[in-house]
């Protein structure tokens, strides 16, 4: 790691989606995802959003890809079709309680070691961006690191604890007109 990640990036897409068990690397991922929506009050609820595709033949393979790797999830709740371009699923995360709740406060480094090793096997062991993941679950070991990259003392990163910012709620809330959504279960 030579420099800060400072960008915004969606906080659920990295530390909750990996929970759900969808392998990384599957052909449809989600384009974005949510912990809230504007028009549901679902706690320890993660909403991923998936583009439907524009081919006709894809059409059939994303039908496909619903079944065998979303409804058949033992965290699947329910998914919603908002329009012709977007299907929007929801996921009950209730089991990781804990884990969920200290996504919520930014705390990190507090999930579960469960939730941890979900996390990193799904990020893998190699590339700058596993790098980044563990050093937000385990920040204690990059302090030092932090340090010298930010100019700032140690004690400082320690007393913060965290080496990640907090998720945006503004960011992490789907805002949908519900007039056009079918559900399904």
């Amino acid at each position: 790691m030579k420099k800060i990640y400072s960008d915004y990036f969606q906080k659920s897409k990295v530390f909750l989606y990996p929970l759900l068990g969808i392998k990384k690397g599957i052909r449809y991922v989600p384009i974005e995802t949510y912990i809230e929506w504007d028009q549901m009050n679902s706690p320890y609820t993660l909403y991923c959003l998936y583009e439907h595709p524009k081919k006709d033949s894809e059409k059939k393979m994303f039908d496909i890809f619903l079944n065998v790797h979303i409804k058949n999830k033992e965290l699947f709740n329910e998914y919603f079709v908002l329009s012709e371009k977007y299907t929007l699923c929801s996921f009950d995360l209730s089991s990781f309680k804990k884990d969920y709740k200290n996504f919520k406060k930014g705390k990190y480094s507090r999930f579960s070691t469960y939730a941890k090793n979900i996390i990193i096997e799904f990020f893998g062991q190699t590339g700058s961006i596993s790098e980044y993941i563990e050093s937000y679950l385990y920040p204690e070991y990059y302090y030092e690191h932090y340090s010298d990259m930010l100019n700032v003392p140690v004690e400082n990163l320690k007393e913060v604890e965290e080496l990640c910012d907090k998720p945006s709620m503004e960011k992490e809330t789907f805002i949908k007109e519900v007039a056009e959504i079918k559900l399904f279960k």
